[in-house]
């Protein structure tokens, strides 16, 4: 299989291509963290299409448990069609819901296989996947069949770090943390976004986006989609240059905040900043 490169909409670090061929030539799946905003999950779309692979996605909830992975048996929908007297009811197999590691394991092509925020899963979660990763295969007792991984998918799984995952799963995948951008990758991403975007707007951006994330006591860090929404909006606004280059320090708030801070208690703490540096003035 080729080597990953990234593509022309994702700029990709020479640590997270060797982090990606590495998971890849050894078949084990790719645990990649980092603060949310990063790209982990645009990573498993990117790889997809660099490949030319399918991709299968589970989005993982609170709520989710392992065994939908595998399949789900209605039985309440079996037991209804009985008393129906509808003929379905003969074939348990008509009850059976494919999961998301069903769906990877039959795929007729090689598919990358999402499995989207691992964490937001009770702790038990990622245990009970364990086994069917480790031999690629399951079986469906209420048919007696065993389903097999003709050739193990290539596997991404993402963590917000919301909680500590178990060290016996995390022995069985190829990890990479993937950093906040240095203003180097910022710039590089930013250029394949907005191609040909004035090169003054995006140093005097990148430089107020940086200073907000450095704010002590900031509660949500805006990320780099977040970035990319706010000169989105700085571009549609037609912002002159010099309300972001003359910007006022007892203003502290950068215009079109809302992209960037997105809750009270932050735009609060600026308020406060700004009332600081006007009594200090």
């Amino acid at each position: 299989m080729q080597r990953f490169e990234g593509t022309s909409h994702y700029v990709v670090t020479d640590d997270l291509k060797v982090a990606v061929n590495a998971a890849v030539l050894l078949r084990r799946p790719l645990l990649v963290k980092g603060e949310p905003g990063t790209g982990k999950t645009v990573l498993a779309h990117e790889i997809a299409k660099a490949v030319g692979a399918p991709l299968i996605e589970w989005n993982v909830k609170s709520t989710t448990k392992a065994q939908q992975g595998l399949y789900e048996y209605d039985a309440v929908a079996r037991l209804r069609d009985g008393q129906l007297g509808d003929e379905r009811v003969h074939d348990i197999r008509n009850y059976i819901r494919r999961g998301k590691l069903w769906e990877a394991f039959t795929s007729p092509q090689l598919p990358v296989l999402l499995i989207d925020e691992i964490d937001k899963a009770d702790i038990e979660f990622p245990n009970d996947l364990l086994q069917e990763l480790d031999r690629m295969s399951f079986d469906v007792y209420e048919t007696q069949e065993r389903i097999v991984a003709e050739e193990r998918p290539i596997v991404v799984i993402t963590s917000n770090n919301e909680k500590e995952l178990p060290d016996a799963f995390l022995r069985r995948c190829f990890f990479h943390y993937i950093k906040f951008p240095d203003r180097d990758t910022m710039q590089a991403i930013i250029d394949v976004h907005f191609p040909g975007i004035q090169k003054v707007l995006v140093s005097k951006a990148l430089e107020i986006f940086y200073e907000v994330r450095e704010v002590p006591g900031l509660k949500k860090k805006p990320s780099t989609s977040e970035l990319l929404d706010w000169l989105k909006l700085l571009l549609a606004e037609d912002m002159p240059l010099d309300v972001l280059q003359n910007r006022d320090p007892t203003k502290a708030i950068p215009p079109l905040h809302g992209a960037l801070l997105k809750n009270e208690q932050d735009i609060m703490l600026f308020e406060r900043l700004a009332f600081m540096a006007r009594r200090g003035g």
